[in-house]
Parts: C-alpha cells; sequence; structure tokens
C-alpha cells in the first residue's frame, strides 16, 4: 500500500502527518510513505529525521489579501499540481491524506487526476484531516471532493466532518506524568517536590509571553515557583540575577523532550495553535492559553473546549501581564486541588488515539478504491 501525506509548512500540519505515518507503519510495516514538502518548510528536517521519504514541490500559499502572490497563484498552482501529480504517479498512490498547509491543495488537486492536459490519469481517494476549529481554505477546497473529511473538533467549518482529535506521537499519547515526573524533574535541574510552571510559545517561541513571565521572575520565586522556559531559538530573555535561595528558572532555545517537559510540569503557559492543545490536554496538563492575536481566531476556538470544560484557562495576549503571571498564575500553582481538577477536566477532552483512527480510515479507503478499480 503507498499512502502520501500532504501536511507541509509548519510543525502544526507536520507533526501530525508523521504520527499517521507511525500509525500505518504500526498497521501495515510494509506500507509505503512519502510525505509532500517544500523547501523552504520544518518538513525538510522533520520528516527525514523521523525516516520517510520526503518529495519537494512548489509552495502554493494562498493569501488572504490582494497582493502579488495571489497574482503568482495560477502558474503557482498549475507547477505545483504538475510536479505532485508525477510524485502521486512514481510511487504509485493508493491514498493521499491531506493535512492543510502550502502543498495541500496541490496534493487534492492532482489526486483528481492531475491537471487538465493529462486527460485519463487515474484518480486517486483523498482523505481530509482539520487540526483547527477553522477549517483552512485549502481543506474547504479539497473536502468538496475528498472521500472521507476529519476533523480535531466540531464545527470546524467542513461539512460532514468526523470528529477524531488530532494525531499526535505515541511519545506523548503514551506519556503517563506522574510515573515519569521524578526523571523528568531531575533532567531539568528541579527537586523532585519542586512546583514547576512551563512556558513555550511553539517551536519559535512567541516574544509576548516571553517578557510577561520573565518580568515576573521574582514574585515567581518568592512563591516557591521554577519554571522551565523555553524562549525560542532566536530569541533571549532579560533575566533578573537569582537570589540566594530560589527555585530555578530554566531558561532553553528549545525543549527537544517536550515529553519530559509536560511530565515535570504542574502548569503551563503556551499558545494555543491546534497540536500544542492536543497534547497539552493529552496528558492531562492544565494550561494557560494565550491565542495568537494575528490570524482569524482560530487559536482562540482551538482552546475553548478545553477551557469550557475545565481544564485550562484562556488569556488574550495583551492582557498577559507579568502581574497576570504573579497573581493569577501564582496563585493558581498554590492550589493542589484545583490543578488536580484541572488536570483530570483537560485528560477528559484529549484524543489519545487520533493517529490511529485517521490511519485506519485512510487504509479503508485505499483498499476500497483498490477494489473498485480492480488493482
Amino acid at each position: 500500500m503507498s499512502v502520501v501525506l500532504a501536511g507541509g509548512g509548519t510543525a502544526g500540519h507536520i507533526e501530525p502527518a508523521m504520527a499517521v505515518a507511525d500509525a500505518l507503519t504500526a498497521l501495515d510495516p510494509q506500507v509505503r510513505i512519502t510525505a509532500l514538502g517544500t523547501a523552504r518548510g520544518l518538513e525538510t528536517r522533520l520528516v527525514p529525521g523521523r525516516g520517510y521519504r520526503l518529495e519537494l514541490i512548489t509552495p502554493v500559499p494562498l493569501p488572504r489579501k490582494p497582493n502579488v502572490d495571489l497574482a503568482r497563484l495560477p502558474l503557482r498552482v498549475r507547477q505545483a499540481v504538475r510536479q505532485t501529480r508525477a510524485v502521486l504517479d512514481a510511487v504509485d498512490a493508493d491514498v493521499v491524506i491531506g493535512f492543510g498547509g502550502y502543498v495541500a491543495l496541490p496534493a487534492y488537486l492532482a489526486a483528481r487526476g492531475g491537471p487538465p492536459w493529462a486527460r485519463g490519469a487515474r484518480r486517486i481517494p483523498v482523505v481530509i484531516h482539520e487540526a483547527n476549529a477553522s477549517a483552512g481554505i485549502a481543506n474547504k477546497v479539497g473536502a468538496r471532493s475528498a472521500a472521507r473529511v476529519l476533523s480535531a473538533v466540531p464545527d470546524s467549518g467542513l461539512r460532514n466532518a468526523e470528529v477524531v482529535g488530532v494525531p499526535i506521537r505515541a511519545a506523548i499519547t503514551d506519556l503517563d506524568r506522574s510515573a515519569l515526573r521524578a526523571e523528568a524533574r531531575a533532567h531539568f535541574g528541579f527537586a523532585e517536590d519542586a512546583v514547576v510552571l512551563l512556558v513555550f510559545g511553539g517551536s519559535q517561541g512567541a516574544a509576548a509571553i516571553n517578557r510577561a513571565v520573565s518580568a515576573a521572575a521574582g514574585p515567581l520565586a518568592e512563591r516557591g515557583i521554577a519554571v522551565l522556559h523555553a524562549h525560542g531559538p532566536k530569541n533571549t530573555l532579560d533575566l533578573r540575577t537569582a537570589a540566594s535561595g530560589d527555585p530555578p528558572y530554566v531558561a532553553v532555545p528549545y525543549l527537544d523532550r517536550m515529553d519530559l517537559a509536560y511530565a515535570a510540569a504542574d502548569l503551563a503557559i503556551c499558545r494555543s495553535g491546534a497540536m500544542t492543545v492536543a497534547e497539552v490536554s493529552a496528558v492531562g496538563l492544565p494550561a494557560v492559553y494565550v491565542p495568537l492575536p494575528i490570524g482569524n481566531g482560530e487559536q482562540r476556538l482551538n482552546a475553548l473546549p478545553v477551557v469550557n470544560a475545565g481544564g485550562g484557562l484562556l488569556v488574550a495576549d495583551v492582557d498577559l501581564t507579568p502581574a497576570y503571571v504573579a497573581d493569577v498564575v501564582g496563585a493558581l500553582l498554590a492550589d493542589p486541588d484545583r490543578l488536580a481538577a484541572m488536570t483530570v477536566a483537560a485528560g477528559h477532552v484529549g484524543h489519545r488515539d487520533a493517529a490511529r483512527r485517521v490511519a485506519h480510515v485512510a487504509m479503508d479507503v485505499a483498499h476500497r478504491a483498490r477494489q473498485a478499480s480492480g488493482r
């Protein structure tokens, strides 16, 4: 069976694709997996690093406003569809799984049978997964002819979508935070009985979160709160000089072991991208979600199911001040009973089996297409 994954650009598109790739391999060790990507995306590092084949095509960003990129769009689409169809034919694809992003639209168009000049080309079934609470343009277009449409949450904007959650890698879904806590805290240099705040803003960090939390380092230390802060590889923190006896404030550019970070923490402050919300809720970690203040508001929508269930708090970017961190977050970390209740609530919202469910759907679609065509 040959499966093509289309989900390049950002980690939010790539990580679900890689989680599904792992689930497909677990289902059928003989499955052949090919990921589509572009030269400018994180997939050039992440996909080969996970051991999967990567094929690069021309990126097709879909502009939100009229600009030069919009004028170039038809040519880019034509070129990308031609390249993608060549990949689909070369690997003899049985199914395409699309996750949105720069490579998704060409994949959906190419799977229909290729460009208009390639008449008679075999149609390849498409399965779409929408991770965000508000579907992007590529997935809205692809959903019109997809064999199956899946989503992370209800009411994503895609008709007849089946809710399965966001696919997450096994290192996270299999995580037992309690069992790993002592090892995780030792790894980062925290005492086993420490109260730990985890702070991160995605793979590149978040300047607003960095400023608010680093400026509250003093009050947090006075409350006995240790901090694990991933500030992003291009950012730095302006931290006060720690006083004698202060709990550690561990600042790192990037966290390679998010499983250990989740296990070490009592509470997180983070953005609310679909992947972040999915991972944090799946492991049952209470969180203060700070939606990115740009875009179409999807990050706020991503966090709402967890927040409404009692597993987190929602605070606007502009309202995340040092005072908020010191007072609201500090008080929350001093209330173990409330944290315990939030942990249970977050875990009930999370989907741990999404990757396996997407993999099963894709294999079923592929097998049905093979039978129908007599392959």
